[in-house]
């Protein structure tokens, strides 16, 4: 008799970098938070792997803890953590416009809606705060103050996105799941959606069901 009166449950999965935000927000932030001086030092102790990366020879998956590592560790940790929520403050101004409407359609409507993005915790946190969503990514380890340069998960693409999507959400309990994503690495995430999107190639946003999570069963 309860189960009659549930609503339908609707999960939305959004990628961010060249999804929700058209650019890299990775390389933005070292930008962003780093000396040029300092970023020129540590780059160019890891140059051949930045090298074979933009050859195609070094997988992105790896890249982004070696480049994470090399540029901040034993940063102080309040210094970093402050310039990334005034990063995530840009940030919000240069969200992609159709993909928030999109967003924005899907909470008038109850929806869960979940960001899940290889990029970092230190500004996506407050990003998800101000869009009142949840968040799945790469989280990076903070010790005694410091910025170990290490992540405390593994880099959130690929494979384990849909690892940490199953982790925490059972989608048994959905009835209809969205994925918004625009690259390779965005595929086993949209495996799991019954409307899937690829920023980039396809032309047109899934039409969102507005009887879903509105209407009783």
């Amino acid at each position: 008799m309860h189960a009659q009166n549930q609503k339908p449950k609707t999960l939305v999965l959004f990628d961010f970098d060249g999804t929700l935000y058209l650019h890299d927000s990775f390389t933005g932030f070292i930008f962003y938070a780093l000396r040029k001086r300092h970023i020129v030092k540590r780059g160019l102790q890891i140059l051949p792997w930045i090298q074979a990366y933009y050859l195609k020879l070094y997988p992105a998956h790896h890249m982004r803890p070696k480049l994470y590592v090399s540029m901040f560790k034993d940063s102080d940790a309040e210094e970093i953590l402050h310039l990334a929520q005034d990063y995530a403050q840009q940030l919000m101004l240069k969200l992609n416009p159709k993909l928030l409407e999109q967003l924005r359609q899907h909470q008038e409507l109850d929806h869960k809606v979940v960001l899940v993005s290889a990029s970092l915790d230190l500004y996506l946190k407050p990003v998800c705060s101000y869009l009142n969503i949840d968040l799945i990514c790469s989280e990076v380890e903070i010790k005694a103050g410091k910025m170990t340069g290490f992540y405390q998960t593994p880099d959130c693409s690929n494979t384990q996105k849909k690892i940490r999507i199953l982790e925490k959400y059972n989608l048994d309990n959905y009835a209809e799941i969205y994925a918004y994503g625009n690259s390779e690495e965005d595929e086993e995430m949209l495996s799991l959606a019954h409307q899937r999107y690829l920023e980039g190639h396809d032309k047109q946003l899934p039409k969102i069901n507005i009887l879903s999570n509105s209407m009783p069963y």
